[in-house]
C-alpha cells in the first residue's frame, strides 16, 4: 500500500484534514510538523552540537539569528508499506497495491520556537507496517503551478521562503534578510521501526525540520550570514546541504517533536494525546 497525502495548509497557516476511503476496517495516521532540534545533533552532527536554540532563535559563538518565518513548498507526502513496492503516481486506479490521498502542492508555515503542530489526519489507511515517508521539496513553476503562483507569487520559482534577523558575533545591529531558495530535492526517510497502523486505531508520525541548523557553517563554529546564502552565493550549496540534512521523520503518538520509540527504549514515557 503506498498512501500520498496533503494537509490543505494554504498561505503560511497551518490547517487539518481528515482523508477517508470506503475501507471500514482501518486505522489513521496523523501527521505532524515539528522545528524541535534534533537530540543531541544528532541530524547535523557537529553542525548542530553547538548550537543553542532559545524560542525562535539561535545563537552560537556570539552569532545569533532570530527566524521569524519559515515557509516551505511541499508536494506529494507519501507513506509506504514495509512490503509494497513503489507504486507509480497514476497506480491508485490501476494497481490493487496502491491508494492515493493527494492534494498536489501547498505552502508550509513551519511552526517555530522548536514547537509541533499537527496538521491533517489519514483515516481509511489499511492496517500494517509502513516503513517509508516520502515528500517533494518543490519549487512552483510554470505553467504547471500557474495556480498556486496566483496565490502565492513571493513563491514563483522559490520552494522554500525564511525571514528574520542576523547579528555577527561582536556586532551592534541585527539586519533583517529574506532568504529564499529554488531547491527541489525529493526526501525519502525511512522509518525505523516501522509504523504500526491497526484497525479502528490511530499512530502518528512527526516530519521535524531541525532549521536551528540551516545556516551554521561547515565547521559547526558559527552561523553564515544568510544574505550570503541565495542564488549565487558564496553558502548557497552549504546552506541548501543543511536544509537537506535537517529533516527526518518518526512515531510521535504525543506530538512532541521527540520519536516514541526512542523514549520508549530510553525509559520514557510514551502519551497519546491524538
Amino acid at each position: 500500500m503506498h498512501i500520498k497525502s496533503m494537509g490543505l495548509l494554504a498561505g503560511a497557516a497551518l490547517g487539518s484534514a481528515v482523508v477517508a476511503c470506503s475501507d471500514t476496517n482501518s486505522g489513521g495516521v496523523g501527521l505532524a510538523f515539528s522545528t524541535r532540534p534534533a537530540p543531541n545533533g544528532a541530524l547535523g552532527g557537529a553542525m548542530s552540537a553547538g548550537a543553542v536554540q532559545l524560542g525562535d532563535t539561535v545563537v552560537l559563538n556570539g552569532d545569533s539569528i532570530i527566524l521569524e518565518t519559515v515557509e516551505v513548498v511541499l508536494r506529494e507526502i507519501e507513506i509506504e508499506g514495509e512490503d509494497v513496492a513503489d507504486c507509480s503516481s497514476s497506480s491508485s486506479s490501476d494497481d490493487d497495491g496502491c491508494e492515493e490521498f493527494s492534494y498536489g502542492i501547498q505552502l508550509v508555515s513551519l511552526p517555530l520556537g522548536g514547537e509541533t503542530e499537527k496538521v491533517v489526519t489519514l483515516s481509511g489507511v489499511p492496517p500494517g507496517m509502513y516503513d517509508e515517508v516520502e515528500f517533494d521539496i518543490h519549487q512552483p513553476v510554470s505553467p504547471a503551478d500557474d495556480a498556486f503562483i496566483a496565490a502565492n507569487p513571493l513563491f514563483d520559482g522559490v520552494s522554500i521562503r525564511v525571514t528574520g534577523f542576523y547579528r555577527a558575533a561582536g556586532a551592534t545591529e541585527r539586519t533583517a534578510f529574506t532568504y529564499t531558495t529554488d531547491l527541489s530535492q525529493e526526501q525519502e526517510i525511512e522509518l525505523s521501526p516501522p509504523l504500526d497502523v491497526t484497525a479502528d486505531g490511530l499512530a502518528n508520525v512527526t516530519i521535524r525540520i531541525d532549521v536551528s541548523t540551516w545556516f551554521v557553517n561547515e565547521a559547526g563554529t558559527g552561523i553564515v550570514d544568510p544574505a550570503t546564502a541565495g542564488a549565487g552565493g558564496a553558502n548557497e550549496s552549504l546552506v541548501e546541504r543543511n536544509i537537506a540534512q535537517s529533516i527526518d521523520a518518526f512515531h510521535d503518538d504525543d506530538s512532541d517533536g521527540l520519536d516514541d520509540d526512542d523514549e520508549d527504549d530510553d525509559g520514557g514515557d510514551d502519551h497519546d494525546d491524538s
